[in-house]
């Protein structure tokens, strides 16, 4: 699978002929400024809570790609009203798409859409595909439904806020990492306010010692991820 950062936890995984773009939020972040938005394609678009970091860029590149858009009832009501019409509501629960089975899971954290409005409940989505599987988090302090994850299976790779303070931070991550069983885990929403900067060395170190792998991509990079 290949992973594409945007900056913050905005990115996409390619796999096979599907790519999937999560929390689109690149033009208002001054450390994304090279990220090129008009070469973005996505088929589908993921979106885990209404916060203005996750959704910035969202009707946008909906429209721009004509992915269909997923996430929760509210959010999905939310971007029908904004004009876009191809997409798809879930609540947590489990759903087969042609590319695989989403399960679309509970996070610990808040959500409101930009405009004050109510974005239902946050969450974070494990992805299993014939070529593999994945768990983004969504944003989310350490949380007991993370047992719940190897129920499903254990992902591949799992993509993990590490920036603290809103979120986990390093520590509480590499604790989550053991919870679902997964050694390979990308990190996100950290460095881009000052509330989330981090010791990028210090925090794989921290991984390496639990026996796991934190990948940090620069922004604009795309990796390989298996």
């Amino acid at each position: 699978m290949n992973f594409t950062f945007f900056g913050h936890a905005c990115f996409s995984v390619n796999f096979g002929d599907t790519t999937i773009l999560f929390d689109p939020f690149i033009s208002p972040n001054s450390l994304a400024k090279e990220v090129d938005m008009a070469a973005i394609k996505a088929d589908y678009i993921f979106v885990s809570h209404g916060h203005g970091d996750h959704v910035a860029d969202l009707i946008a590149l909906a429209k721009q790609t004509q992915a269909t858009v997923v996430s929760n009832f509210e959010i999905i009501d939310w971007v029908t009203k904004q004009g876009y019409e191809k997409v798809h509501p879930m609540n947590f629960g489990t759903k087969t798409f042609d590319f695989g089975k989403v399960h679309f899971v509970p996070a610990a954290h808040s959500s409101a859409l930009p405009d004050g409005s109510y974005g239902g409940n946050p969450g974070g989505f494990l992805i299993k595909t014939r070529e593999g599987s994945f768990y983004y988090t969504g944003d989310t302090s350490l949380t007991a439904e993370f047992t719940m994850i190897p129920k499903y299976g254990s992902p591949d790779f799992a993509i993990m806020p590490i920036g603290g303070n809103f979120t986990m931070d390093v520590d509480d991550a590499v604790i989550a990492a053991e919870m679902i069983g997964c050694k390979q885990i990308v990190g996100v929403h950290y460095d881009t306010f000052g509330y989330i900067v981090i010791n990028k060395d210090a925090a794989q170190a921290a991984f390496q010692a639990s026996g796991a792998t934190l990948l940090l991509p620069k922004i604009g990079e795309t990796i390989t991820v298996k």
